[in-house]
């Protein structure tokens, strides 16, 4: 099996033909923009690295990126390329991957690591850069921390926060079955059953599908929410899809994309954080590990292979 680094490397664009090299550009966010315009990535993994790319202007100026829903759209700071030669972008960038590590799972914190990496030595094949700011940074243990199920209590007052129909029926959903959030978040309208409280999920290594059960006053919800729409994903995001979304992520009415697992998480931290008496904000895990669809034994069984 190939190792982190290794797999980065597989995603850096090839250098140039020939001797000809092109100028260093000035800027740090113009040298994103080149690696990523010959990176041999996938439409979405090209948005996910650039969104991880940018997040890391932040730290080589010495600031605190935008957390939660200030992340998203938030002009990053003009930063000069050479900064990375500098003595103090490794330092900065050790605090802000410490800092990411106490907000987030190690999977996305790792998976940012490695688009900086990759990135970083493209430029050094470029010539751009001498140095490689990146090279005290480690990799976070693969697996995360035991993080403990939501009390039943901290269920009841999540389900009295204010948010919108869309997160209430998600959590809900989340809440009644512990599927996983992908599972979840890859609902389709056409798929559901609402007359049984039930849907049909991928998940290997089953042959067939399997089905999740969710209870009757979320089926409530997932009927509001829905208002007869019979197509598309069920939940959607606010804003219309990018012209590269595939068309099954995509509403046929609306044009919105379906939501993705990173902004599902943003909404819940931020919705929790008043909650936590640490002030970080609950986990979409913490919440599926509390429902009864965790403990099948309390409750009537929540999964099974459809036949």
């Amino acid at each position: 099996m190939r190792s982190r680094r290794e797999a980065a490397i597989a995603q850096r664009p090839g250098p140039p033909p020939g001797p000809w090299r092109e100028a260093a550009p000035v800027e740090y966010a113009v040298a994103v923009d080149r690696y990523l315009a010959g990176a041999s990535l996938g439409a979405a993994s090209r948005r996910v690295y650039r969104i991880s790319l940018t997040s890391w202007a932040w730290a080589l100026v010495g600031q605190r990126a935008p957390r939660g829903t200030g992340r998203r759209g938030a002009a990053p700071p003009v930063v000069p390329l050479a900064l990375l030669d500098n003595a103090e972008a490794g330092p900065r960038l050790a605090a802000a991957l410490a800092g990411r590590a106490a907000q987030t799972d190690p999977r996305t914190v790792n998976r940012e690591l490695s688009a900086l990496r990759s990135a970083v030595g493209w430029w050094q094949d470029q010539g751009w850069i001498s140095g490689d700011p990146t090279a005290g940074l480690r990799h976070l243990p693969g697996q995360a921390a035991p993080v403990p199920a939501l009390t039943s209590g901290q269920v009841a007052d999540l389900f009295r926060v204010q948010a919108t129909l869309r997160e209430h029926a998600f959590w809900r959903v989340l809440y009644d079955s512990a599927a996983h959030v992908d599972e979840v978040l890859g609902l389709d309208a056409g798929r559901l059953d609402l007359a049984r409280g039930a849907a049909p999920v991928c998940r290997p290594p089953h042959r067939g599908d399997v089905r999740i059960y969710w209870r009757d006053n979320t089926g409530q919800l997932l009927r509001l929410l829905l208002a007869g729409r019979r197509h598309g994903p069920v939940f959607l995001t606010d804003r219309k899809a990018p012209a590269r979304a595939a068309p099954a992520d995509v509403c046929p009415f609306t044009g919105r994309a379906r939501m993705s697992y990173r902004r599902a998480a943003e909404i819940f931290g931020t919705a929790t954080r008043p909650l936590d008496p640490a002030g970080r904000g609950w986990t979409l895990g913490q919440l599926r590990q509390a429902g009864p669809g965790a403990r099948p034994a309390l409750g009537r069984e929540v999964s099974g292979v459809a036949g």
